[in-house]
């Protein structure tokens, strides 16, 4: 059957016309008075207004901090959230980083550990060290460079008398390792052992410059009759280490011991340098 366009365009005709008023009730329209009108402001500054006074409540209410945060940018996750809390926040991250290597291991610590740790989201974690590796590189610049350079001074300082030069060592060593709780651990667990991730990064980083430069130190005052001729060059730090670090990496172990528990890094420097200067014999008269 043939559908006949003007059949449906009656009806659509008739129905306009019973929607149209009549003019008694029509809506009478104020005429425009040019002086008073509003310009017509552009829609995108007419967003951003009503952005504000809905901000602040409405026209003359209170600021709400809420809609405020709403319309505002949003912020990376993991972003810190000022600037002058991005060193505090890293710092941070680098000490409990530090915490968790010393007390587990680097290999067996995640970057996500590492934020919990701290007190963080793994995102800021994240926004700051991308991989381990990038976190130990820093670590290895900012923190163990400087403990490097400055364990390498007594032998600067006092070329010429070695028993002065590893008497300060001692002492050197010990006072890092009180100021630096994660030392003792970190040190025994990943520098002295076999394997030690630190000592790898380490080696590759500065090679074994300042050893050789120690040994050959300790053989010319060998040579010159300033030290005893019977220590093996070689051992001599290995020695430092095992009466200083590790008594203090395991100081822990003897809290409870009535016998140990009040030895502290200034009782462990004084037995270091007595038993490297003096020996084991009794202290000899004048």
């Amino acid at each position: 059957m043939a559908i006949n366009i003007c059949d449906i365009a009656a009806p659509v005709k008739l129905n306009a016309m019973a929607r149209i008023p009549s003019d008694e009730h029509k809506v009478k329209v104020a005429p425009r008075n040019a002086a008073t009108a509003k310009p017509r402001k552009p829609a995108k500054q007419g967003r951003l207004e009503a952005a504000g006074e809905a901000a602040r409540g409405g026209a003359g209410g209170d600021v709400n901090p809420a809609s405020v945060a709403a319309g505002a940018p949003a912020r990376r996750p993991g972003r810190p959230s000022g600037a002058a809390r991005g060193p505090e926040q890293r710092g941070r991250l680098l000490e409990a980083a530090l915490a968790l290597f010393a007390r587990q291991g680097i290999v067996d610590t995640t970057l996500g550990e590492i934020a919990r740790e701290a007190g963080f989201t793994p995102a800021m974690m994240h926004y700051y060290f991308k991989t381990r590796d990038q976190l130990l590189d820093v670590l290895i610049d900012e923190r163990f460079a400087p403990l490097r350079a400055g364990l390498g001074v007594p032998f600067q300082e006092h070329a010429d008398d070695p028993v002065a030069a590893i008497t300060t060592l001692t002492r050197r060593l010990v006072q890092v390792a009180s100021e630096n709780p994660w030392f003792p651990s970190l040190w025994v667990r990943e520098v002295i052992s076999d394997g030690g991730l630190l000592r790898q990064r380490m080696h590759e980083r500065f090679g074994n410059v300042q050893q050789k430069a120690s040994l050959e130190c300790i053989a010319r005052w060998q040579k010159e009759g300033r030290l005893n001729a019977a220590l093996e060059p070689s051992l001599v730090f290995v020695t430092l280490l095992g009466l200083t670090i590790l008594p203090l990496a395991t100081s822990k172990l003897w809290r409870e011991d009535p016998m140990r528990c009040n030895v502290g890094g200034e009782e462990i420097a004084r037995h270091a340098v007595a038993l490297l200067v003096q020996g084991i014999g009794p202290k000899k008269a004048g």
